[in-house]
């Protein structure tokens, strides 16, 4: 896999080369950007959330893990994502969607706790308000990076291929 350098920028309407279609080093710390993705796309599919966590089905994680993912390189739990515009983040509009999306889903961990079972997350009264900006996030991360939102989640041990293949 050849990997071209920031002259060819997908920024500047060239692509570069892909990792699964997302363009691969187009952000300095895609790998950081792939797994906010992958917390945030888990986060926003209501079906994937009854099909996969609410079932148990091996292989994704839990509510726990995503939120994990999402906060543990970045530490978007401690400081705003616009600190990472042109490194993880696009754009001011992206970062601000995914502070957005952070602080709904952060303030749920808090109030359902972090090792309660998904159906409590599922069934707390400030769940879809918390889904709908990790989907407003998702969407426009996903739509930069030149794939379809609606794609089923990935499974973690596919992140984790994906991110090593660079």
């Amino acid at each position: 896999m050849t990997v071209q350098g920031s002259e060819n920028s997908s920024r500047r309407g060239r692509r570069s080369s892909t990792m699964g279609g997302m363009p691969l080093n187009d952000m300095p710390w895609w790998r950081w950007r792939s797994n906010v993705r992958s917390a945030l796309h888990m986060l926003s599919d209501p079906v994937f959330q009854r099909e996969v966590w609410l079932a148990g089905v091996e292989g994704y994680g839990d509510v726990t893990d995503a939120v994990y993912r999402l906060v543990e390189d970045t530490w978007l739990d401690n400081w705003s994502a616009e600190k990472y515009v042109g490194t993880i983040f696009r754009d001011s509009q992206e970062a601000a969607l995914v502070d957005t999306a952070v602080l709904r889903v952060l303030r749920l961990m808090h109030e359902v706790g972090p090792d309660a079972p998904v159906a409590a997350y599922l069934d707390h009264h400030g769940w879809p308000e918390a889904v709908r900006a990790a989907r407003d996030a998702h969407v426009r991360m996903a739509v930069s990076d030149g794939e379809d939102p609606d794609a089923p989640p990935r499974s973690l041990e596919v992140l984790r291929i994906l991110t090593r293949a660079a």
